[in-house]
């Protein structure tokens, strides 16, 4: 399957192209800076664009040709006072061009913190501090930009999937001990190798079609303190 991957060069876009090159598929992995993309193989081809570039994806979605065609989308940004509009406008431009091509399957990532509905369960302390100061305070801008993502990704005539994954941290590999749910469940940490994972059997072999699912990781997760800190000011998607 020919495959584009925007933010192919952050922690979870790497490991989206790895798997998939793995899996034998035809990766196009987008990224601003070629010069310094890790991964080398005959079925990898590195497109320099911008997902904020109408003319640069574009210009990579007509590249995948015909046949069977998917977009994986990781890209992202940390916490920041000023306003965010990346996640909005590379998924008006992704929409767009999808739809242009005739690309009909789109896989995005968000966050489980952009989700409305509480999780079963989930102690107070959680529900009235914690998820109010990272929605609210911390990263507002960043979760309001991917709020205003996910309504251009539903209003779209695509075959559309959003997959929201909680705290992410870094591990080699899948855990393949994670749970994958269209609905609200517990859990606080996703790992990059499970949520590529996801992302690359949901683009290839569809499960889930039109909705948003949450990925989360079962397994020991690092220090939570540490891993978002980490992932907050320092980390991308």
């Amino acid at each position: 399957m020919n495959l584009a991957v925007f933010g192919a060069n952050g922690p979870t876009g790497r490991h989206v192209v790895e798997q998939a090159l793995a899996a034998g598929h035809r990766v196009t992995a987008v990224t601003r800076r070629p010069d310094q993309y890790p991964l080398s193989s005959p079925h990898l081809t590195l497109a320099v664009a911008d997902v904020t570039d109408p003319a640069g994806v574009d210009r990579v979605l007509h590249g995948l040709g015909t046949g069977p065609r998917a977009v994986i989308s990781t890209y992202g940004v940390p916490y920041s006072r000023h306003p965010i509009t990346v996640y909005s406008e590379g998924a008006a431009i992704i929409t767009r061009a999808m739809a242009s091509h005739g690309i009909q399957r789109l896989v995005c990532v968000t966050s489980t913190t952009v989700a409305a509905e509480q999780v079963p369960g989930e102690t107070l302390m959680w529900r009235k501090v914690v998820i109010p100061l990272l929605r609210r305070v911390l990263g507002r801008t960043l979760y309001d930009d991917m709020a205003r993502m996910e309504d251009i990704v539903t209003s779209s005539d695509l075959d559309w999937l959003i997959v929201r994954p909680a705290g992410l941290f870094d591990a080699d590999s899948p855990s393949n001990d994670y749970q994958v749910s269209a609905q609200r469940s517990p859990g606080r940490r996703t790992s990059r190798p499970d949520l590529a994972q996801v992302l690359l059997n949901e683009a290839t072999q569809p499960q889930h079609s039109r909705c948003a699912i949450e990925v989360l990781t079962r397994a020991i997760p690092p220090r939570q303190a540490a891993a978002f800190l980490k992932e907050a000011f320092g980390g991308r998607r």
